[in-house]
């Protein structure tokens, strides 16, 4: 059974650039073919795709994101992390890291941690 479990500060001040870390366990980050996402929900909205990291370690982002976003890994945590940079009170949300499978299927979630952004 996979699990994803997202952590870091729950709490960030404008312009700066917190980093949430996603630890895996069950599988491994480089087990082919599978990919693993950050997506976040703001309060009463939908679901928004920021980025995705594959088995292989290439990175594919939000176009509306792609200029302050950033997805890496540490292989020996099987870990995977991202950093938004410069962030507003619109980047207050929820964000959940998932597993991409076959036919881009997000098959496993994390339970999400509130990030909220206030001066």
């Amino acid at each position: 059974q996979v699990q994803l479990q997202e952590s870091g500060p729950g709490l960030g001040k404008p312009s700066q650039t917190p980093s949430l870390t996603c630890t895996v366990s069950g599988g491994s980050i480089t087990t082919s073919y599978y990919a693993w996402s950050w997506i976040r929900q703001p309060p009463g909205k939908g679901l928004e795709w920021m980025g995705v990291i594959a088995y292989d370690g290439s990175t594919y982002y939000s176009p509306s994101l792609k200029s302050r976003t950033s997805i890496s890994r540490d292989t020996s945590k099987n870990q995977f992390s991202l950093q938004l940079s410069s962030v507003t009170p619109e980047d207050t949300a929820v964000y959940y890291c998932a597993r991409v499978s076959d036919y881009d299927t997000y098959d496993y979630w994390g339970q999400g941690t509130q990030v909220t952004v206030s001066s």
